[in-house]
């Protein structure tokens, strides 16, 4: 049985809708998180944008939250997990910062991590200190993707 990450808001592979991008209501959709392992100690959701590598030249950084409880069935929209913590996205905030191509669709891929042990680290940790900290950690992995149009 292999860990899921699905969303209520957009199927996998589909437009993710107007009103989660950073110029709109800048929300995050809801995540829906299905068959973790029992030995997970934690979660770790990325969401980030490997298209931005053409535009600017860097895979771009939406959403970095950590340390989510293994329990977690569902991450409602417009919410973080309590006890988690959200780490410094390429916007320079620790929040989630919704889909903003500057040229052209792009695809958004969320990232589900289990991990064997929680992370310590600081709340504005980026995305290659929390990658870091999981080397060796990760037991098992799922991912969501979705297209977002300027």
């Amino acid at each position: 049985m292999s860990m899921k990450i699905e969303s209520n808001s957009f199927q996998n592979g589909a437009e993710i809708p107007q009103k989660y991008g950073y110029k709109k209501d800048n929300i995050n959709p809801n995540l829906i998180i299905k068959d973790v392992p029992t030995s997970a100690k934690s979660l770790v959701v990325i969401m980030d944008d490997p298209d931005a590598m053409g535009a600017v030249g860097k895979i771009w950084v939406h959403w970095v939250v950590w340390n989510i409880d293994p329990s977690t069935k569902e991450i409602q929209e417009n919410s973080v997990p309590s006890n988690s913590i959200q780490g410094k996205t390429d916007f320079g905030e620790n929040a989630y910062g919704g889909p903003a191509p500057p040229d052209k669709e792009h695809t958004y891929i969320f990232k589900l991590y289990a991990l064997d042990d929680k992370l310590n680290l600081e709340e504005s940790s980026t995305k290659s200190q929390v990658e870091k900290a999981m080397e060796k950690h990760v037991i098992a992995e799922s991912k969501l993707e979705g297209r977002y149009a300027p």
